[in-house]
């Protein structure tokens, strides 16, 4: 039988690089939040170093350097390692046995058919060059990870929706074969559409560090400058400042829209009382453009200089940063395992659990004597 129901988060981010704007948006700024709400019962958060070697198998060593990134950029931020659980994905054997139980429940076709997946198979190419398995089956590995902390809560965006889906899909298959086990995940959405997808600086729909279009959160007042003046677009049509200009799909005001206060205006663009004063006037001509993203750099200063600070900070007690790491691991261990020692049961194969199944052999033999 499934343990009585929590109220437990999961969230997770692959080691590939630092964290940059667009997790700050996306997810972390939201974690922060929950993790201090005192809603949960648990809030676990793995850096998901297994997920990432599915397209980085090649090169394990870029998975590895970047877990101290990631954990770097998870303390500077203020996840607190008292109310949140951190650990790392490929140190919790039972995720691993999990996905391949999970794995018998699931159709290639069926996996074949998640758009998330089809998405991302696009993006790095691999219809050209042939396909990871283990990339393929993702959907399976992130049901086994929702599952084994039982987690209630999955916060993720809506191009991951078909992920969370397919783990739902999963759950009530397993449950249906092998009785009420799994605790079936639901989705928690940004509540709104700048938490939702920050494009990255050239406007693409998505932060790379390929594309060198993001922002990361350790970057430098130097590099935060260059990467507004040098690549955000504005307005193509805005080429003199008493030109009218546009700003949907005006990358500085997306961003504004995403990180500016009202009391941003009062402290660094007085002539303004709050972000529509400032739209309208860009709208009608008058505004340039060097206005804006001066402004804008400005106000990302503000979110960033306090997060290079604590950044600072952690990286003098690296041995601490490991320790926190470990003692995660250790508690997401212990969790994880309850829950595989359940799906065994509930499977009939945890043979050595005790020494129960040498009756039923016992048992067994007698009737096929008789």
């Amino acid at each position: 039988m499934a343990t009585e129901k929590k109220n437990i988060i999961l969230t997770a981010d692959r080691p590939t690089g630092r964290l940059h704007l667009g997790h700050y948006v996306g997810s972390l700024m939201r974690r922060v939040e929950l993790q201090n709400s005192g809603r949960f019962d648990q809030i676990n958060i793995m850096i998901a170093d297994d997920q990432a070697l599915t397209d980085n198998a090649d090169n394990p060593g870029k998975i590895r350097d970047n877990i101290i990134q990631v954990m770097l950029d998870y303390l500077s931020v203020g996840i607190d390692p008292e109310k949140t659980t951190v650990c790392v994905q490929s140190a919790l054997p039972a995720l691993h046995a999990l996905t391949f139980y999970f794995l018998n429940l699931v159709t290639t076709a069926r996996l074949s058919r998640n758009p998330t997946v089809k998405a991302e198979i696009q993006m790095r190419g691999f219809a050209d060059e042939g396909l990871p398995a283990g990339f393929f089956t993702y959907p399976v590995s992130q049901t086994a990870d929702i599952t084994a902390f039982d987690a209630t809560v999955v916060p993720v965006g809506e191009d991951q929706l078909p992920m969370l889906e397919q783990a739902r899909e999963i759950v009530e298959k397993f449950n249906r074969i092998y009785g009420e086990t799994l605790v079936l995940p639901e989705a928690m959405i940004p509540e709104n559409a700048t938490q939702r997808r920050l494009p990255g600086v050239d406007g693409r729909a998505k932060m790379s560090k390929s594309l060198g279009n993001c922002i990361y959160l350790s970057d430098s007042p130097k590099t935060v400058k260059q990467q507004v003046n040098g690549k955000m677009f504005t307005d193509p049509q805005h080429l003199r400042i008493e030109d009218p200009g546009h700003i949907e799909g005006n990358v500085v005001f997306t961003y504004l829209d995403a990180f500016c206060r009202p009391e941003h205006f009062a402290a660094y663009l007085p002539e303004y009382a709050c972000l529509d004063e400032m739209k309208a006037h860009y709208r009608r001509g008058g505004l340039g453009d060097g206005t804006c993203k001066k402004f804008l750099i400005r106000v990302l200063e503000e979110y960033l200089a306090p997060l290079r600070e604590a950044r600072a900070r952690w990286e003098k007690d690296i041995d601490t940063v490991y320790d926190i790491l470990l003692a995660g691991t250790k508690v997401a261990r212990e969790r994880t395992n309850a829950t595989l020692a359940r799906v065994q049961k509930a499977m009939r194969i945890d043979y050595f659990a005790d020494r129960a199944v040498v009756r039923e052999w016992e048992s067994l033999l007698r009737q096929t004597k008789n």
